[in-house]
Formats: structure tokens, C-alpha cells, sequence
């Protein structure tokens, strides 16, 4: 199932899904005990997570039990500040009573992990340990995604050798248009093992590749659109973002 939720700004949106991310974590505890949730960069997924560390629903987690990944990570050096794991540690990881072992980050650059392939075959083998039933990853139960103005989501990219990979979960990219150009991703039969898949964009830059992924355009043309959940696929964006759907 597909739903579109408009939102009348940025602000409104990531404040709007901090919310709906902290409710889906409550939710799901209440029927198992461990919750997968991949998380996003970007400005409103970071805000998102930076209204999520000020909301009072966090307390009533049991972050023990909660599990986080990322669907794509630059690849550089720990503490970079543009990693995307840097900017959610300051952003909302750092304030949780979450035990380091449950944190997920795609390997830094540095030592044996000398490429972004290197990078990506040991975050597959960490997925993999943590999924159960025969499955190669686990059963995430909200994957966050944004997209670019270009229509990518995580690091797919459109017309990109990386759209097509299939029998792996995780792939090395190293010629991003977007830099810095040595990035990891989360490959679509990964993306697509989720149970949810939250995709999120706000401003008008966004609006034709919003409307371009909606209208089931191919995936060398927009990624986004392929970015689906076995149980929901669901679109948060703002006015903006809307203006061509």
C-alpha cells in the first residue's frame, strides 16, 4: 500500500515525522521485542531526529530493544562530520540509553576498509548476522529514505550501474554525482525486504522528481519510485514537494 502525507513545510514535516517515527517504534514494541529502523541524513532527516531527542514519546521507549542501521553512508573517516552517522549521533543517538552494540553504522574508510566495496561487504555480513528466518537482512521496520532533487534515495542514483544490482544488499558506489563521489548503499532488494519504507522531501527543487516517482516512471529515470515496503510505502513531504504530484 501507498500513502501520500502532505505537510505544509519543512519544519511541519520533520516535526511530523519524529512524531510518527517515535509512535512506529512504541508500536511495533508492543508486539516485539526488537525494533529495526534505518535511518536517513540529509536536513530533514536530521531534523527529524533532532526534534525526536526533544519529544517526551522517547522516554517511553525501551531503547534496549531498538536497533539502528543506515540505508547509505559517505564513505570517510569515523566522526567525519558528513557522515550521516555523525550527524545523527549529535543529532538524537548520543542523548539514547541505546546500547552501543544495537548501533549499526557502515563502516568508516581507514585501515582494511580501503574502498567502498571493502565497506560494503562487511556491512553485509553485519546485516545478515542480525536477520533470521533464511533472510539476508532483517525485517526493518522502518526504513527512512530521502530523496534528491534528481530523484535518488539512498545512494541510487538515476541511470546508475547500482539500480540494477541484484544478489547482494549492499553495494560500494564510486562515482556519485552528488559528493563526495565514494559513497555505500543499501541496494533495492534490500530496501525493498523492509516492512515499511518512509519516504521523505520537502521544497519545490523536489517536486518534479516527487512527481516523476509517483507517476511509476522507470528506475534508471526515478529511483524513488522503486522504493517500496512489503507492508507500506509511505510518502511524507511538504507543500513544496507536492506541487507537481
Amino acid at each position: 500500500m501507498r500513502r501520500v502525507v502532505v505537510h505544509p513545510d519543512a519544519r511541519v514535516l520533520a516535526e511530523a515525522v519524529a512524531v510518527r517515527l517515535l509512535t512506529r517504534i512504541l508500536d511495533v514494541q508492543a508486539v516485539r521485542d526488537t525494533v529495526h529502523v534505518v535511518l536517513t541524513g540529509g536536513t530533514v532527516g536530521i531534523a527529524a531526529l533532532e526534534d525526536a531527542a526533544e519529544s517526551v514519546l522517547r522516554e517511553a521507549i525501551d531503547w534496549a530493544g531498538v536497533h539502528l542501521w543506515w540505508g547509505d553512508e559517505r564513505f570517510l573517516t569515523t566522526g567525519h562530520p558528513d557522515r550521516n552517522e555523525t550527524q545523527a549521533r549529535a543529532a538524537l543517538i548520543d542523548e539514547l540509553p541505546i546500547p552501543p552494540e544495537n548501533i549499526h553504522p557502515v563502516p568508516a574508510k581507514g585501515g582494511r576498509v580501503a574502498a567502498p566495496d571493502d565497506a560494503a561487504a562487511a556491512y553485509a555480513q553485519v546485516l545478515s548476522a542480525h536477520a533470521s528466518g533464511g533472510a539476508v537482512v532483517p525485517r526493518f521496520d522502518v526504513l527512512l529514505l530521502g530523496m534528491g532533487p534528481d530523484g535518488h534515495v539512498a545512494s541510487l542514483f538515476p541511470g546508475h550501474a547500482a539500480l540494477d544490482v541484484v544478489g547482494r544488499t549492499v553495494v560500494g558506489v564510486l562515482d556519485s554525482p552528488k559528493p563526495p563521489p565514494e559513497r555505500v548503499s543499501l541496494t533495492f532488494p534490500a530496501i525493498r525486504a523492509a516492512r515499511e519504507v518512509w519516504i521523505v522531501a520537502a521544497g519545490s527543487e523536489k517536486s518534479i522528481a516527487v512527481h516523476a516517482a509517483l507517476a511509476g516512471l522507470s528506475v534508471s529515470s526515478a529511483p524513488a519510485g522503486h522504493a517500496t515496503g512489503t507492508e507500506e510505502t509511505l510518502w511524507l513531504i511538504d507543500a513544496a514537494a507536492a506541487a507537481s504530484a
